[in-house]
């Protein structure tokens, strides 16, 4: 029998910290995809949507992909792109006498909206008014997704990836739709259930490449050969959102009797909980940092410095100042810093030749009170660009994207890349496509958190990572929380369960 399924990619991490609301026009400077020419962009990479396509060729399935959008992480998603990119996934879902046999979708699950705390929750909710209750939904969930108790009783199916960096999209992708088509065989009834514990995020963020989400991952997949065991989610909560449902929850998709499937979640909830002061990093300040950066004697690779704290890939502004003023200050030589996001400079620099020396000020313009002010500096454009350039890692290798117009600055020894768009540094790419090779340098400052291991580590002599004071500081208790529930740690550190 073929089964008609209807897929989609819908997804923001919002940043209820960040000023600047997510619009359409957000979306689309990241991308929204439509249809054919989204499997054509996204089908055959390592996307949630090339595991949805691997499945409608294996399982023979006439698949109807609507529409793949996502924008960068910023602050709350307005109800216009809600409505309008969510809208017409629902639209396409038809009413009882045209609806699917089945629904795959890739959400993220850290979606806030000018409306609704739990976007994901209330797109899901829509969904079903549309579809009823008899089509099952299948969701595939980033790691950092604020898993909800209204996503899970929308929702039939959840896999969320079990890698941070994430690099099994493809994989989770096939996951959830194996599991959808026995669902709709009627082999299987599967159900999800939730449970958490009162922390903004599990301490690590998620790290699977060190720390204790290794074995918690390793017996997550263990456990999903059990009997009856169809998927088992760890998720390490996205603190940078202040709602009330936040945090690292275990979800469990399983069909026939739930006790001890949920007997098992806690145990693993217990263990986030009972390793809750166990940080792996140790987060210098910038000006530590800067004094390792001008002693680092290069050997195998360059110091790559890590401001968690100013990550745009959760949200941050992208423009904090604190680490580059601090190693433009320590005089470091053969050294790439970036990305800053500045509009306004991007365009001074993209109008001037390569080779003029320029004074500019840089940088600190969305909120100086997080990551420090502009800094005047005079230096020489070394590029002028579109921006644009194609990934080759192992994360996002395949894709396109763009920083807008974009500038190569040259203050001393250091190499800085000046953008108009936001983004997380995950791929060498990002620096390559510009002129700079992060592996030829000495020290390379980058605005990033985890990712950049996936495509940063095997260049890396030695990696250190900081906090210059953005808005994705790991320390949380500096962020202005007002509707998370209390006590919730670690704002309340003496609590106990």
């Amino acid at each position: 029998m073929s089964f008609n399924v209807l897929t989609a990619e819908f997804g923001h991490e919002t940043n209820t910290f960040n000023k600047n609301s997510t619009d359409y026009d957000a979306f689309f400077k990241y991308f929204v995809y439509f249809g054919d020419d989204a499997i054509t962009k996204r089908g055959h990479v390592n996307t949630e949507l090339a595991g949805f396509c691997d499945c409608a060729r294996e399982y023979g399935w006439k698949q109807t992909h609507v529409l793949s959008a996502n924008a960068q992480p910023a602050g709350v998603v307005t109800r216009d792109a809600f409505d309008r990119l969510g809208g017409a996934i629902i639209e396409a879902a038809g009413g009882h006498n045209q609806r699917p046999d089945g629904i795959l979708l890739a959400l993220h699950g850290a979606m806030v909206t000018e409306f609704s705390e739990d976007g994901d929750g209330e797109f899901l909710w829509r969904l079903r008014a549309k579809v009823g209750s008899a089509v099952p939904i299948a969701v595939v969930l980033d790691a950092h997704g604020n898993v909800t108790q209204k996503m899970c009783e929308l929702s039939n199916i959840i896999v969320s990836y079990k890698t941070y960096p994430h690099i099994d999209m493809r994989e989770c992708g096939r996951h959830a739709g194996a599991i959808l088509h026995r669902t709709m065989k009627r082999e299987i009834r599967p159900q999800t259930l939730l449970v958490r514990r009162p922390m903004l995020a599990e301490v690590n963020l998620g790290r699977t490449d060190a720390g204790s989400m290794v074995e918690r991952i390793a017996r997550s997949i263990a456990y999903e050969r059990e009997p009856d065991v169809l998927a088992v989610s760890v998720n390490p909560g996205f603190p940078y959102a202040d709602i009330r449902e936040l945090g690292p929850t275990v979800t469990v998709t399983y069909d026939g009797n739930e006790n001890t499937h949920r007997a098992f979640a806690e145990t693993i909830a217990d263990d986030i909980w009972q390793k809750r002061f166990d940080v792996i990093n140790c987060y210098l300040s910038v000006e530590e940092a800067a004094k390792i950066a001008k002693g680092y004697e290069r050997h195998t690779g360059p110091l790559i410095i890590a401001d968690y704290a100013d990550n745009p890939g959760c949200g941050s502004y992208g423009d904090s100042t604190n680490l580059l003023k601090a190693i433009v200050e320590a005089s470091i030589a053969d050294a790439a810093f970036g990305p800053i996001v500045d509009v306004e400079t991007a365009e001074q620099l993209y109008g001037h030749n390569v080779g003029d020396y320029v004074k500019i000020k840089l940088g600190g313009k969305f909120d100086p009170c997080f990551g420090g002010g502009p800094l005047e500096l005079e230096g020489e454009v070394r590029l002028a660009s579109d921006g644009c350039y194609t990934c080759d890692g192992a994360m996002c290798g395949g894709l396109s994207f763009s920083w807008g117009k974009t500038a190569v600055f040259r203050v001393g020894g250091i190499d800085i890349l000046v953008v108009s768009e936001p983004s997380g540094i995950v791929d060498l790419q990002q620096f390559r496509a510009f002129g700079i090779d992060p592996a030829a340098k000495t020290v390379v400052g980058i605005k990033a958190m985890q990712h950049f291991r996936a495509a940063f580590e095997p260049i890396a002599g030695e990696i250190i990572v900081c906090d210059g004071g953005g808005l994705s500081t790991p320390r949380l208790e500096k962020l202005p929380y007002q509707n998370v529930p209390r006590p919730i740690f670690p704002l309340d550190r003496e609590m106990s369960v």
